[in-house]
């Protein structure tokens, strides 16, 4: 059983100690699906392992020393006193809204630990982070993912999550990823029971 909190963004640097390494074993493909959407499907691939808190730029330090992170929600899911779990999120603030404006939330991190994953916990720190969001007016979630993180990709269409852009050229380090942007009606979302985290 696990149990979602808010916490200080002061403890933002701790999102590391969740490890969120993934096993890289298909690619999503896109393609329009006639109706102005698009079709998913996955491609198997050779297993790798990806780490994104190993890329330059996206480790939670260099969030707290790079970007202005006051005012900005963070939840943490716990099992008894270990951090299981974690998400991020903006709002009000325009430059970071993947696909709006300043009704645009967005989740700038989610993690679970691979023990636990599979067991609602990301769909509880979803929630969670939606809530947080719809306190401060907004109405959607922009979310950022990788054509090659297909359990991300099929965890957000689960959640109820629309892909409404897909940009093959958003990482020029990374020339073979392809960046797909969600969009999530966070309005009818309902909440998981938190308690704040001191």
């Amino acid at each position: 059983m696990h149990t979602i909190r808010e916490a200080p963004i002061t403890q933002l640097p701790r999102l590391a100690a969740i490890d969120m390494r993934f096993t890289i074993d298909a690619v999503v493909t896109v393609a329009p699906d006639g109706s102005g959407g698009f079709a998913l499907s996955e491609r198997p691939v050779r297993p790798s392992v990806k780490d994104y808190d190993a890329l330059p730029g996206n480790h939670p330090d260099d969030w707290m020393r790079d970007l202005d992170v006051r005012g900005w929600g963070l939840f943490f899911a716990l099992d008894g006193d270990q951090r299981i779990g974690g998400a991020l999120i903006a709002a009000g603030t325009a430059a970071l809204s993947l696909t709006g404006g300043l009704d645009v939330a967005c989740l700038w991190d989610l993690r679970v630990a691979p023990a636990h994953r599979g067991q609602g916990v990301g769909a509880a720190l979803l929630r969670a982070a939606a809530a947080w969001a719809r306190d401060r007016g907004c109405v959607r979630m922009s979310i950022e993912t990788q054509d090659n993180n297909a359990a991300a990709c099929r965890f957000y269409r689960r959640q109820g999550c629309t892909l409404e852009r897909v940009d093959p050229a958003a990482y020029p380090a990374l020339p073979g990823e392809t960046a797909l942007y969600w969009a999530l009606d966070i309005t009818g979302l309902s909440e998981p029971p938190e308690q704040p985290l001191s």
